[in-house]
């Protein structure tokens, strides 16, 4: 019970780990957006031009003036190709009249690698990144002197990309400081909360057994590369934590490179190797990917050429891994699927759902002009990785259930195996003593009926007549232990089993009316069994006397006969008695063991020597107080 227990706490201490981030993201959510509501200033237009000499940078804005015509922007326009051999653009707008006590400036989805922003000629923010990250998040605070001037913005990158995706807001600093953080913290959140429950998982391998631990620590590294990925791509760690944002960066490569293994390890270890040992082949080209990813990562910070290597190769194995990955998982599972295997119905049910929220958010990004922040996707994998939980914790359950079986099936094993030892005991002992004894108690029985006849004396008869009377007990006895010795039954007959039924009936009724109980016999035709006539009749009756003598007044004993679906003959005597417990039933046909004051404990064994001689089987329910039921299983035999 302990045991039970104590697994329940885990389970249910894992699924709040799990489950109490997620709604701890929800209210925080909520919490933001009952507290955004003061009105800011929107800027929704905005100009842009192509800055042919990035090194030549100005800080004077009536230098930029002179730079040719600018491009107008408004507000949900795509963002503009940028010409071969630009890397650099200017973007200028003018803030408008504003009368807040703490004014602020926001700018988000600010597409660029550098950022520098200058307002009335005087540079007020600066962002230059050592590494390729492209999303940008500001919060600038204002002064009221800087109302009506304008903005410049010099943005830089070596991507394809380059310029301003959303509405510029201005409004009082602290408004605009909870709707920054609220911008991207849903996303750091939910990649946090996916840490969380990774590492909870990590904590439980302790309790684990070794057969789950491959399964459930490839589970755990999924979630965690999935946390870490949907956490280090967030603006905000970069915003706020510039100073680590370029191991923030490398982090998602890592993470990403980590995935596809794991993901391919956790199917191995639920599917096998899969039809052509292709889960196998593709789970070890990814760690040769993750291996080599990882050399040139580290290689890439000696040499730029090695750099440049390294991003094309992470571009080219993570693409790569991921379309021909998903591919290759949406074949094997369909597969699966039609085969019936429910485990990938499951995992199909998730990765669909996943599948489907991915791939309508990218077209809704395509239908926007790819001027759409992907955001649902990251709530759509954890239908996928709710899927692979579910998995793992059916597979640990079935396991836990073979275990619990295979448990069952060794102690009623090792019983068995404990009663033919008992047995083979009682045998050896039979076949060596039973004959010497039992010729010596013949001679005495013989003398003492001889001195019995010849004294006249009423009190010495009587001590000859209980003399011999357990003499006689004693023979029965070592007629019982040779029943151990010799236990094949010879001369086996086809015995009728409705006519032996009735044999005993009329032998054993007078001895229950006695006892105030009845026998009732319901008995089908046609049953038929073989072995041996005298050997089959003491073991019933031994079963019915001890029947008899567990009755009370108005005591009932039922006697049925009938086929089952095996084509056994199953013969059923039940009584209403006084019972027996759990620990008096469990020793049952143990030598010497018995609840009558002058009973051996034979009887039972003989009872389940020969039914098992004539490969039957025999088993006993009972309830203190109850009454006991003894069902007999003999395989049928034809007539």
């Amino acid at each position: 019970m302990m045991k039970v227990l104590r697994k329940f706490l885990l389970i249910f201490v894992f699924l709040l780990c799990i489950v109490t981030p997620f709604f701890a993201t929800a209210s925080y959510a909520i919490t933001f957006q009952a507290l955004t509501n003061e009105p800011n200033i929107r800027i929704t237009e905005w100009e842009m031009i192509w800055e042919e000499n990035p090194s030549g940078i100005s800080n004077h804005s009536e230098f930029l003036e002179k730079k040719g015509a600018w491009m107008p922007f408004t507000y949900g326009d795509p963002l503009p190709t940028k010409p071969a051999n630009i890397t650099s653009a200017w973007l200028r707008f003018k803030l408008p009249e504003f009368y807040f006590s703490r004014p602020a400036l926001m700018i988000s989805s600010l597409t660029a690698k550098d950022v520098m922003i200058f307002i009335d000629n005087e540079l007020v923010y600066k962002s230059d990144r050592n590494y390729p990250y492209n999303r940008n998040e500001i919060l600038l605070s204002l002064s009221s002197y800087e109302s009506n001037k304008m903005v410049y913005v010099f943005l830089h990158t070596d991507a394809d990309w380059l310029g301003l995706k959303k509405q510029i807001l201005v409004g009082e600093n602290q408004t605009l400081s909870k709707d920054f953080l609220k911008h991207d913290m849903l996303d750091v959140v939910l990649g946090a909360a996916l840490l969380f429950v990774s590492l909870a998982m990590f904590l439980i391998i302790i309790f684990l057994r070794k057969p789950y631990l491959a399964g459930w620590s490839s589970l755990c590294v999924v979630i965690l590369s999935i946390g870490l990925m949907i956490l280090s791509y967030s603006p905000y760690l970069h915003t706020i934590y510039g100073e680590y944002g370029f191991y923030i960066y490398y982090l998602f490569d890592l993470a990403s490179s980590l995935l596809m293994p794991a993901i391919y390890f956790f199917f191995e270890k639920i599917f096998g190797r899969g039809p052509f040992g292709l889960i196998l082949l593709f789970r070890r080209l990814q760690v040769i990917i993750l291996f080599i990813t990882v050399i040139l990562l580290l290689a890439s910070f000696i040499s730029v050429e090695i750099k440049t290597m390294y991003t094309m190769v992470t571009i080219v194995s993570f693409g790569g891994s991921i379309i021909i990955g998903n591919l290759l998982l949406v074949g094997l599972l369909i597969n699966y699927c039609f085969q019936g295997n429910k485990e990938a119905i499951v995992l199909t049910t998730g990765f669909g759902i996943f599948s489907a929220v991915g791939v309508s958010e990218v077209i809704w990004y395509f239908i926007k002009g790819m001027s759409y922040d992907l955001f649902f996707w990251k709530w759509g994998i954890l239908s996928f990785i709710a899927a692979l939980v579910v998995i793992l914790a059916r597979r640990i359950l079935e396991n836990y259930e073979q275990v619990v079986k295979y448990s069952k099936q060794l102690e009623v094993f090792n019983n068995d195996l404990q009663r033919s030892e008992k047995m083979e005991i009682i045998s050896q002992l039979a076949a060596s003593v039973a004959h010497e004894v039992r010729n010596p108690l013949q001679v005495t029985r013989g003398f003492l009926q001889l001195l019995r006849e010849k004294t006249t004396n009423d009190k010495e008869q009587s001590f000859m007549v209980l003399a011999i009377d357990e003499l006689d007990r004693a023979s029965e006895i070592i007629t019982d232990f040779l029943t151990f010795a010799k236990p094949q039954l010879e001369q086996t007959t086809l015995l009728n089993i409705s006519e032996e039924l009735q044999q005993i009936e009329g032998i054993l009724v007078p001895l229950a009316t006695m006892q105030g109980g009845v026998i009732n016999v319901e008995l089908a035709n046609d049953l038929f069994v073989r072995g041996n006539s005298s050997k089959f009749k003491q073991a019933l009756i031994n079963i019915i006397k001890n029947s008899i003598e567990a009755l009370d007044k108005e005591g009932v004993i039922l006697i049925r006969a009938y086929m089952d679906n095996s084509n056994n003959v199953v013969i059923c005597i039940k009584d209403n008695g006084e019972g027996m417990n759990e620990a008096d039933l469990a020793r049952l046909g143990e030598p010497y063991y018995s609840k009558k004051s002058k009973g051996t404990g034979l009887g039972l064994m003989v009872t389940f020597r020969i039914i098992e001689v004539m490969q039957g089987k025999l088993e006993f329910f009972s309830k203190k107080g109850l009454g006991t039921e003894a069902i007999i299983h003999i395989p049928s035999a034809e007539k």
